[in-house]
């Protein structure tokens, strides 16, 4: 065969590899290439040309009935009319997935089915699959444009979760013009018709101007089945997320929804950079029925679940870390779960004081799901004593909208508020974004965080840790394990402009300098203004760990701003400490003395991490504590206000052990003379026991000294080391 007929026919395969037919190339063209091979193949222009006629013809649209089959068909045709009847079936009732798998049976044996092909590609759309609807959709609209009033629209929705943002618009426009609605529902569907446009426009622009992001797929947490809602401690060492794996506790299916195994919550840890492969968590906090993960404090301790109950659309759970046991789930109460509501996800406030959680209640809402804020009513309330979440209120009017929200996440910063909405400026689907409170607890316009993190389809259940490096979601993508995976989101800074070099290349023949361009390299963001401190809490002596209650303290307005426990096992806590205070911390367990220490963040404080482990001193004679929130006005013996919290601690351990006597004693840097030093150490030593004695403390039992600079206990080279030697203590002399 000639080389030009192979290549007519080369060209042609080629066409169909790319969906490109070749019924889009002119008829008089392809007989002019073939004429001009040679007049010896006039048989093969004929047949080309018949067979190119043949395929430019209108497909047919094929009705199931028998009269449409050979008789050699009737058994396939009984098969496949029974497979359609089945599908039918489920379509009716909404179970698409199932539907989909008897339509794509009926589907084999008669593909030229109108009707058939809608409902394959509108079953596609309704799973996780969704774009390989759009050849069924594409296909159907040839056979029948009338085949459904729908079914540009439908189109139009393949084609924006395709990325095909240009043809989405123009079928959705087909659409708009010939809905097929009644006149009743015109103006709804103008509406829902128009956001749809909306969306494609504000996709080409977040998909031409992409975040900086790289998205990861985490293969060792992720499995053959679904995993997603993943939770994480602030400093990312724990993960707890929900999947339906074979290992469901009870082993069963949701056989009354979509037979796939109930939820079940897994946790992991990570060391090293390394997660480790997830463990079922077990009772009490999972069962036979679905539980899923909703929330979880920055320090891992506290742990909102979603159960399923048959009487309700399912409530939030509340339960705490014992040691390496969760406590039984409590139920939130009327107040956050209404019976004839869903609440669907929630998360703590960074002093775990406050909760946000999503729920389509009628009452407070703005229309669909909704962001609701409610607080404890005796945050203060000792261990044992029940914490009640009071009454909730719709967050804001500026975050929620008539479309749903979903998927709310506070960063342990206390002021930066991620969640998922349908609503804003959206691609499509839910979207995520993120909104800034301001100190006047006003929030700002929600930003979308943008593409690829954001998709034409939902994108929801998005955390991030403490240093807003990375974030954790879940999505459906071309690389996953199973139906849904966990992803990763490691956050990149802005991209740096164009440098010049420091020095120019002058060249002496030229008026002009040379200047050589340079790229700097791209760094990680590192602008949260936040502090975490984490440790272990352990006694002093045995260093056996410790379960001790810490508290945090406003020093400028001497209040207790949050509660935290140390992990009674592991010893091991976290506090955050968003920028902007002076933050004092009080470690307290029964037994031993108090442990103070002082944190003084200013505003323009990036992010950190501080590691701090705090051996508790039993209450014995000739135990020492730093009282490390203790302030004086500079160079004077003044107690400042923000030392009252740390003094009233100071009177209530003096209180609890009436037969403890103690020695205050006052210490300063080497700056100064000797005997300065030591005068103002004890006039500062004095100020403390007189507080104490008008506090109600007996004198005989405190008795004060200046030290002076003789006993420093760090460096006075330093600012930090003088700081650390400018101290006041206290001395247990009896008990």
């Amino acid at each position: 065969m000639p080389k030009k007929c192979f290549e007519i026919q080369t060209e042609r395969v080629q066409i169909g590899k790319k969906l490109q037919p070749l019924v889009s190339i002119p008829v008089r063209h392809i007989l002019q290439i073939v004429n001009k091979v040679s007049s010896t193949y006039r048989g093969l222009t004929f047949l080309i040309g018949v067979m190119f006629l043949q395929s430019s013809a209108p497909a047919q649209n094929v009705e199931f009935d028998k009269k449409n089959f050979s008789k050699d068909d009737k058994k396939l045709f009984k098969e496949a009319r029974a497979e359609l009847k089945k599908g039918n079936d489920y379509y009716e009732v909404y179970r698409y997935s199932t539907a989909l798998e008897h339509y794509k049976a009926a589907q084999a044996f008669n593909p030229d089915n109108a009707e058939l092909n809608y409902k394959v590609g509108k079953c596609y759309l309704k799973t996780m699959t969704k774009v390989k609807g759009i050849p069924y959709l594409e296909k159907a609209l040839k056979l029948n444009p009338m085949v459904e009033p729908d079914i540009r629209y439908l189109l139009g929705q393949g084609y924006h979760l395709n990325y095909e943002f240009d043809r989405a618009i123009k079928e959705y426009k087909a659409y708009r013009s010939n809905p097929g609605v009644g006149a009743d529902q015109v103006t709804a569907m103008m509406a829902a018709v128009g956001k749809k446009i909306e969306e494609c426009l504000m996709g080409k622009k977040l998909v031409a101007e992409p975040a900086r992001v790289f998205i990861d797929n985490l293969k060792v947490i992720n499995s053959p089945y679904p995993e997603y809602s993943p939770l994480i401690s602030a400093d990312e060492s724990i993960m707890i997320f929900t999947s339906r794996r074979s290992n469901t506790t009870g082993g069963g299916k949701d056989e009354g929804s979509d037979f796939h195994y109930y939820e079940d919550v897994y946790i992991s840890y990570q060391n090293d950079g390394q997660w480790s492969a997830p463990v079922n968590v077990g009772k009490p906090i999972n069962t036979d029925v679905h539980d899923a993960t909703v929330g979880l404090a920055p320090d891992g301790q506290s742990l909102f679940v979603y159960r399923y109950q048959m009487s309700d659309l399912g409530d939030i759970y509340q339960c705490a870390l014992q040691g390496d046991n969760w406590s039984k789930p409590k139920h939130l109460g009327k107040n956050i779960n209404d019976s004839k509501a869903h609440e669907s996800s929630a998360c703590f406030s960074n002093d775990g004081r406050t909760m946000f959680f999503v729920s389509d209640k009628e009452e407070g809402g703005m229309g669909g799901r909704d962001i609701y804020r409610a607080t404890l009513d005796n945050p203060d309330a000792k261990v044992g004593n029940k914490k009640r979440w009071g009454s909730a209120f719709n967050l804001s009017t500026t975050l929620n909208t008539k479309y749903d929200e979903e998927g709310v996440f506070m960063h342990p910063d206390g002021k930066t508020l991620y969640f998922s909405s349908k609503g804003h400026e959206t691609m499509g689907g839910y979207d995520i974004f993120k909104a800034v409170k301001d100190e006047n607890g006003t929030w700002g316009k929600p930003m979308n965080l943008g593409y690829p993190i954001n998709t034409p389809d939902d994108d929801v259940f998005f955390v991030i840790s403490a240093s807003g490096k990375h974030g954790y979601y879940s999505s459906i993508k071309n690389d996953g394990m199973g139906e849904k995976d966990i992803y990763r989101v490691t956050f990149l800074g802005p991209e740096k402009p164009p440098v010049l070099n420091n020095e120019d290349n002058l060249l002496a023949s030229l008026t002009n300098p040379v200047s050589e361009t340079v790229i700097e390299e791209v760094i990680a963001i590192r602008t949260v203004a936040l502090t975490i401190l984490k440790g272990t809490v352990t006694d002093a002596l045995s260093l056996q760990k410790v379960e001790a209650g810490i508290e945090l303290i406003d020093n400028e307005k001497n209040k207790i701003i949050a509660n935290f426990k140390s992990n009674s096992k592991t010893g091991k806590y976290l506090v955050s400490l968003p920028a902007g205070k002076n933050y004092g911390l009080a470690v307290k367990a029964e037994g031993y003395l108090f442990h103070s220490e002082n944190f003084d963040i200013p505003k323009t404080a990036g992010y950190s991490e501080v590691i701090k482990d705090i051996a508790l001193k039993k209450v014995a004679v000739g135990s020492k504590i730093v009282l490390k929130n203790i302030f004086f006005d500079f160079d004077k013996a003044t107690l400042r206000d923000e030392s009252t919290s740390e003094l009233e601690r100071l009177t209530k351990l003096l209180n609890d052990v009436p037969t403890l006597k103690i020695e205050i004693s006052g210490h300063t840097d080497s700056k100064g003379a000797d005997a300065y030093n030591e005068k103002l150490s004890e006039r500062r030593a004095h100020a403390v026991v007189n507080y104490l004695v008008a506090a109600g403390i007996v004198e005989d039992r405190l008795t004060y000294k200046g030290v002076g600079e003789a006993e420093p206990v760090a460096t006075n080279d330093t600012d930090e080391g003088r700081q650390e030697n400018r101290r006041t203590e206290f001395k247990v002399i009896a008990k």
